[in-house]
């Protein structure tokens, strides 16, 4: 039988002792049990414990000292204290030292279960708690990349190696691959990571409010501006500006940012002087700059102010090294958010993963963990807790057709009709789509019978 926890039982009275010990071993606990108070700070020392029992009174060594010790060794271990002399006073002075109950002898049977087990689960809620602290102060500032991804590795030892240099970084990729998280990176590895870093979505703004979120304004500059407001330019100075989206700006806020970045000062909306500032500007985005730059939708020149060094996130299907590897490491982020207990995620779940293109990338990978998470009542994320699309996208794949798995001319088959429908039915985009020429594409259609259907 598995253990539920490793109790240390500590009772002078070698009748209460054996009684206490056969309780706690019948109910699935690791007991070490000893008659002195001498030898309990010993085993403290060698052991460590979920929960002690311990006699109030006892020679030499008594409950309150193992108690004071056991704060010193192991913080997180709960003491439960027992003890045949129960006076208010003495429960009072066991509490105010960290004790976490107090039971008078004779004591019930079901009383002394049900405050084991309480014990237990505060002392493993705490020491959750710690490791989960130990993880923020162990990253505070810093980023945790979770991949195993050979070129992500290569990525993440440029953006080591760069984040010193403190140059503008223009980062691409598609959304959801994680450019933000990789600017933060940068930042938290740079001489700035002492200083503050913003991040704004240039895409999310109209002109206007995205002028005045960059910017600032001074009191009155326009109807409705009671006070002084700095934007985000100005408040990052000493530390990092991620500007999400660079290519959704309009050409005249992308003038002004330019020439923020040429002269290193800003200019609050109604002031007349400007002020310095010492910002560190990463850029991103999800479409093709080059494109944009060709249609003439991003200024050259800034462009080259900000791409000194270029980045490029790769899409999760890209990547399929990290699918494990992060599922489970949402599935632990996931249990401790919302208290769940889910311990594995099904081969059948793994296998539909592992197999999907993932058009959201990371994110989605993270939405489908949470959502299993979430919606599981077992110990496990099934195929059940999928999104419906996810389980469709499975069924379609490997359903028998008549008791048979289908050949592959049948799936060849089954794909491009799928192919023509979701291009509406163009076969130049269709060819480009499954990758062969215009002349094959027309061969299988014809062997298919589709020109007739």
């Amino acid at each position: 039988m598995r253990k539920k926890g490793k109790i240390l039982i500590v009772d002078d009275e070698k009748i209460a002792l054996r009684n206490l010990e056969h309780i706690m071993k019948k109910d699935g606990y690791e007991v070490i049990g000893t008659r002195s108070g001498q030898n309990a700070l010993k085993l403290l020392e060698e052991h460590n414990f979920d929960t002690i029992l311990t006699d109030m009174k006892m020679p030499k060594v008594d409950g309150m000292q193992i108690l004071n010790r056991c704060r010193e060794l192991s913080p997180d271990t709960e003491v439960v204290m027992i003890t045949g002399y129960a006076t208010l006073k003495s429960a009072i002075e066991a509490m105010k030292h960290g004790a976490f109950y107090y039971i008078a002898k004779p004591f019930k049977l079901d009383e002394v279960r049900k405050v084991v087990q309480e014990a237990v689960e505060k002392g493993r809620l705490k020491e959750e708690n710690r490791q989960l602290r130990e993880q923020i102060e162990k990253f505070h500032g810093k980023v945790k990349i979770i991949t195993q991804d050979a070129h992500m590795q290569r990525l993440l030892d440029t953006s080591m190696q760069i984040a010193t240099t403190d140059c503008n970084i223009l980062i691409s990729g598609e959304s959801g691959t994680g450019k933000e998280l990789l600017a933060r990176y940068v930042h938290f590895n740079s001489k700035r990571s002492e200083r503050p870093f913003f991040a704004i979505n240039c895409g999310a703004f109209t002109q206007e409010l995205l002028a005045n979120e960059l910017f600032g304004h001074e009191k009155g500059a326009f109807t409705g501006a009671d006070t002084m407001k700095k934007g985000l330019i100005e408040m990052a100075s000493g530390g990092t500006l991620f500007l999400d989206e660079i290519t959704e700006m309009t050409p005249s806020m992308q003038a002004k940012l330019l020439r923020v970045i040429q002269n290193r000062e800003v200019l609050r909306l109604g002031a007349t002087e400007p002020l310095k500032i010492d910002v560190r500007f990463i850029a991103a985005s999800n479409r093709d700059i080059q494109d944009s730059l060709k249609k003439e939708l991003f200024r050259q020149d800034l462009y080259f102010r900000l791409n000194v060094v270029s980045l490029h996130l790769p899409p999760l299907s890209e990547r399929k090294d990290d699918i494990l590897l992060l599922s489970y490491y949402f599935l632990k982020k996931y249990n401790l958010i919302m208290h769940r207990h889910i311990d594995e995620i099904s081969s059948e779940v793994l296998d539909i993963l592992m197999n999907y293109d993932f058009p959201g990338n990371v994110r989605e990978l993270e939405n489908i963990i949470e959502r299993g998470v979430a919606l599981s009542n077992s110990s496990a994320i099934e195929t059940a807790h999928l999104p419906d699309d996810l389980r469709d996208i499975h069924i379609r794949t490997f359903r028998r057709k008549e008791g048979k798995l289908p050949s592959l001319e049948e799936q060849e088959k089954a794909y491009i009709k799928w192919v023509l429908k979701e291009v509406g039915d163009n076969k130049t985009v269709a060819a480009q789509v499954l990758g062969i020429d215009r002349a094959s594409l027309w061969r299988k259609l014809k062997k298919y019978g589709f020109e007739e259907e």
